[in-house]
């Protein structure tokens, strides 16, 4: 990551192509507050998602706390406490219990900086603790093997737009991979190994996952690649790449996470299919499918690249199946 630097009240700030600048409590706090500041949000918070929802978090935090007239050194755990008990969403209602541990946990780990480099003393958010908040199933949304085939067969694919979007859509239905992860493949991702083809995949805190390309997936990928005019030996370009507007034509810019949900949806709208769908319905979708299928839970979470099997378990809809047959059978 590149860096500059950057000129704050005379004094000289490391900070990354990222810009995190420091907002006034962090100045006051002096070198070693600025310098934690710009190390957290530039070399430690390596995921995009995660770096933006800290940021806005912690800044957020200390926004508060400069309405409250608190320094930086005399944040205690209880105005902690009650910055998260009063913490609302933009429109005024209570931020749900989520809300609250991601902000407490993007609080914690910045103070945790702070101490390393003797900013504060003592962390102020450590002894506080979140809320109770306990799932089941999560709130993704997923559809059906039907619908799920429906979007494929609803893409133009005469065009390179259209056989990049129906391999991108491949890809997180036969691999259950996150649309970030999918957005960052680049051609030396997507190899063989004399027997068959495989994508390798750099997801969540820095994994690196193979997994192999079912036989319909690794034709779509080829034809994809063949229309783009991808050369073999650009292995470090990117997969899959921007569109020149509606021209049908493609850029030689890669697609960020942002790209690919925005494609999605209008595919998921093309097809018919609610609005309120993402790429993350796809993951849902085939964790559901493999588990209704009889494939082994050991097998789907490895697959779906989850550490913990709660986590797998979250984006099983079966239970909501089973909850409708018993309501639609009530008799009254």
């Amino acid at each position: 990551m590149s860096t500059e630097l950057v000129k704050v009240e005379h004094r000289e700030l490391a900070r990354g192509s990222r810009g995190a600048s420091p907002p006034a409590i962090i100045e006051r706090a002096g070198k070693p507050a600025m310098f934690a500041y710009a190390e957290f949000f530039e070399a430690e918070l390596e995921n995009d998602h995660t770096h933006r929802a800290y940021q806005h978090a912690v800044n957020r935090f200390l926004a508060w706390c400069e309405d409250q007239g608190l320094d930086l050194q005399r944040v205690t755990p209880g105005a902690v406490a009650s910055y998260l008990r009063h913490l609302v969403t933009k429109n005024g209602p209570p931020a749900s219990k989520p809300t609250r541990k991601l902000h407490l946990a993007a609080i914690r780990q910045f103070f945790d900086r702070l101490v390393i480099r003797h900013a504060v003393i003592l962390n102020p958010a450590s002894s506080v603790k979140g809320p109770r908040h306990q799932v089941s199933e999560g709130k993704t949304p997923a559809i059906t093997p039907d619908q799920a085939r429906q979007v494929l067969r609803s893409i133009d694919v005469s065009n390179v737009v259209g056989l990049r979007d129906r391999a991108i859509i491949g890809v997180l239905i036969y691999t259950a991979a996150r649309g970030g992860a999918v957005a960052k493949l680049r051609l030396a991702d997507f190899y063989t190994d004399g027997r068959q083809y495989l994508f390798r995949f750099d997801e969540k805190g820095g994994k690196i996952r193979d997994i192999p390309a079912r036989h319909d997936l690794e034709d779509y990928v080829l034809e994809y690649i063949r229309a783009a005019g991808i050369e073999a030996n650009s292995a470090d370009a990117p997969l899959f790449r921007t569109a020149k507007g509606k021209t049908k034509e493609l850029t030689g810019n890669v697609m960020k996470g942002n790209d690919v949900l925005r494609m999605v949806k209008r595919r998921f709208k093309d097809a018919g299919l609610p609005k309120n769908l993402t790429c993350h319905t796809f993951r849902a979708t085939t964790i559901t499918d493999l588990l209704e299928s009889g494939v082994n839970p050991d097998d789907v979470q490895n697959l779906a690249g989850h550490a913990d099997p709660r986590t797998t378990r979250l984006y099983d809809r079966r239970k909501r199946e089973v909850t409708r047959n018993i309501v639609e059978r009530i008799s009254i």
